[in-house]
């Protein structure tokens, strides 16, 4: 009569029923259980192969991409790693040398972000300048009726250097290319304001986001430092 499942709020069980059960708890490493050690490659204690940049393991021909080598678990992660890995089997010299790798959560609205975030900052008490741009005053947002959002940008106070993005609202993580090759290039929000976006578009908000941190945005009022 369907799946029954028994939860527990402090201390208390209580048995549920439901038609359908989704089981997101994360994925584990394989390593051990596909016998990768018969083979000499190394397998450390969580069960990840380690690789070097050019994916290669501490066997010289064999290769390990994807979420086997470690974390993000990612598709375009793994992906780009097959590249590499692909590459330095024809001969060619190349690495792995992504600075950021760009991580969605599709809900809705969707959660993106890429680089270092401002809990990461804090928690290594490194000093950081930011903006958070928000989608009530996108023309685009205010059109589709979609304004439950907000576009954060991060900065070294002393390169003016962009380190981080997040962004929530609907389709973020369509919006997040943008910020993944401004941090790649070592840009400066002076880069993005400068750069003239479609209007209106939900891109326009890591626009923004950049004029409010250069001090140029004429699109929102920013209120008076202290």
């Amino acid at each position: 009569d369907g799946i029954h499942v028994t939860l527990e709020t402090n201390g208390t069980p209580k048995t549920a029923v439901f038609d359908r059960v989704l089981v997101a708890i994360g994925r584990r490493p394989n390593g051990k259980q596909i016998a990768a050690e018969a083979a000499g490659v190394t397998v450390d204690e969580y069960g990840f192969i380690p690789v070097d940049k050019q994916m290669r393991t501490n066997v010289p021909h064999i290769f390990a991409i994807g979420d086997i080598v470690g974390q993000p678990m990612l598709a375009h992660k793994a992906v780009h790693e097959g590249k590499v890995a692909a590459e330095v089997i024809a001969g060619h010299k190349v690495e792995f040398q992504a600075m950021v790798i760009p991580s969605v959560a599709y809900t809705d609205p969707e959660i993106a972000w890429v680089g270092m975030t401002e809990t990461e900052a804090k928690a290594k008490g490194i000093a950081i300048e930011k903006q958070s741009f928000p989608w009530v005053a996108s023309g685009r947002a205010l059109s589709i009726n979609r304004t439950e959002g907000s576009t954060k940008m991060i900065i070294d106070p002393d390169t003016h250097r962009i380190i981080g993005v997040g962004i929530v609202g609907t389709n973020a993580g369509e919006l997040l290319a943008e910020a993944c090759l401004a941090i790649e290039m070592g840009a400066v929000p002076e880069d993005i304001g400068l750069t003239i976006h479609a209007h209106p578009t939900l891109s326009e908000t890591v626009c923004f986001a950049a004029e409010m941190l250069d001090g140029t945005i004429t699109d929102f009022l920013m209120p008076k430092k202290k």
